[in-house]
């Protein structure tokens, strides 16, 4: 019988440039969070390594692996042995030249259930990431775990209504944000309260569109561009959070300290949210077919 409550655990932590360091790290918080009553456990993006994407360095792709492999068969291990969902987001080596960012789904038996791939892929000042990743081909999917039905996505497709609408229909009860977004130094001044508030509010907004839970999972600390790179480097912000399907938050992190956050979600809210608050009934699907458009003339 399916559960209506689900523990939700968020590991917010800082990387180092040791891979093996990083997970067993990772593995001990998933280990505490599910000593605290977690039962679905997300890591943040490409939580093995530092986040390598602030420059182009074909060195880098020495740190994807396969899916299933190493890292894979280390969060199967713990999930099987703690009785958890995982969600963990890793640079995948998909063949000699073609890699991604993905995100695998673990099951509390241990099973993988699947994984999704990064759809949407940035291109900005430090955040390289065309270099490394090809556009996800998996499409907006979810998955049945123990305790819940879970959706995925990756950071920057937090910014599209449009992957998270497709991912609440596919059934997904929580959409999981696994993310590595910060400020870089010289424009926190002038833009940092703003960044981050956008950045918060529009997934508390697929959470109410939706009515649907948003767990988003962010990293911290500062990690420095590599020398002889232009740049001063990303301070990540923290502050990871789960949102309720009204879009209020339940529990959130601190900008800078690593934190294990653990807080219920009640899917029964989900039919109560969205019977008063009827958006996927009233949707018009006959007149949104221009949405495939890149613009509309």
């Amino acid at each position: 019988m399916k559960q209506d409550k689900a523990a939700i655990g968020l590991i917010q932590m800082s990387c180092t440039a040791d891979p093996r360091e990083n997970v067993a790290k990772a593995v001990s918080r998933i280990e505490e969070a599910a000593a605290r009553g977690a039962e679905i456990i997300s890591t943040q993006e490409l939580f093995t390594s530092l986040y390598f994407c602030q420059t182009e360095d074909h060195e880098n792709f020495k740190l994807a692996e396969p899916i299933p492999g190493p890292t894979t068969e280390e969060l199967c291990r713990v999930a099987a042995a703690r009785q958890v969902v995982i969600v963990g987001s890793l640079f995948e080596r998909r063949a000699p030249g073609l890699y991604h960012n993905t995100a695998v789904v673990i099951d509390a038996d241990g099973t993988l259930l699947g994984k999704y791939r990064k759809m949407h892929i940035p291109d900005d000042p430090l955040f390289y990431e065309k270099f490394y990743f090809t556009p996800g081909d998996l499409g907006f999917r979810s998955f049945e775990t123990r305790y819940g039905r879970v959706g995925v996505l990756i950071c920057w497709d937090q910014w599209y209504p449009e992957g998270a609408r497709l991912t609440a229909l596919s059934g997904a009860q929580i959409l999981f944000y696994p993310t590595a977004i910060g400020w870089q130094p010289d424009e926190f001044e002038e833009y940092g309260e703003r960044q981050h508030s956008s950045w918060e509010t529009i997934q508390r907004s697929h959470a109410i569109a939706n009515g649907v839970y948003v767990a988003s999972i962010n990293r911290v600390g500062h990690e420095q561009t590599p020398n002889g790179h232009p740049g001063k480097g990303i301070k990540f912000w923290g502050q990871s959070f789960l949102a309720d399907p009204s879009g209020q938050i339940i529990v959130k992190g601190d900008v800078e300290k690593e934190e294990i956050l653990v807080a219920e979600a009640d899917f029964s809210r989900l039919d109560v949210q969205r019977t008063h608050w009827p958006f996927l009934r009233d949707r018009r699907i006959d007149a949104y077919g221009e949405m495939t458009k890149r613009l509309i003339d």
